[in-house]
């Protein structure tokens, strides 16, 4: 039986890994040094925030990519992408419930009455039934029809993520600006491809 051709640039979703893991292990170093400032938790929510915002942005990026120019590497990369923007999402949270002391009724309390952290709340929670369902195995109990909707929920939850953003954001709102539009640029294509007529046969 012929063996399948390894697929090209054999590196790149491991190099990717490597590489969106770095910041976590700066973040570490930094709170094991005292080098996170006067105000660390601050700090250190706000970086992993950002990191999760900006990381599931490229994944949402990938498909685009590939059909606007034809390469196959963005598609190889994208689950990489989407499962370390989870994981920056969820450790977004944790450091949340840390500066919360981890007290239920207070957490609760905050979620229901602040609407800058139920949409946090509310995109991680879109996130992880996508991180779950993220491996090949998923694909074929659910079906990939099924499985492809339940994957577009990233859309929203990336609209969560980045209404959280600009609510967190109390003087210069550019950097969450720029993240909104990048988003709706990007919901923009995909609803262009959608409505595009298919040829007849």
């Amino acid at each position: 039986m012929p063996r399948r051709a390894a697929p090209p640039l054999p590196w790149l979703a491991p190099g990717v890994v490597v590489g969106g893991l770095l910041p976590a292990g700066v973040l570490l170093l930094d709170a094991l040094t005292g080098a996170l400032g006067a105000n660390p938790v601050q700090r250190a929510t706000l970086q992993t925030g950002l990191l999760a915002l900006t990381l599931l942005i490229l994944s949402l990026a990938c498909t685009p990519l590939r059909r606007l120019t034809g390469w196959t590497w963005p598609a190889r990369i994208r689950k990489a992408l989407g499962l370390l923007a989870f994981g920056y999402a969820a450790l977004h949270f944790l450091i949340y419930l840390f500066d919360h002391a981890f007290t239920p009724g207070v957490v609760l309390e905050d979620v229901v009455k602040r609407p800058f952290v139920t949409v946090g709340f509310a995109a991680l929670l879109l996130l992880l039934p996508l991180a779950l369902t993220s491996t090949r195995d998923a694909v074929r109990r659910l079906g990939f029809p099924k499985w492809q909707r339940l994957h577009q929920l990233v859309y929203v939850a990336a609209s969560l993520g980045v209404l959280h953003y600009w609510w967190g954001v109390k003087k210069d709102h550019t950097p969450p600006l720029v993240a909104v539009l990048v988003v709706a640029f990007l919901f923009a294509l995909r609803l262009i491809r959608r409505r595009r007529p298919r040829p007849r046969p």
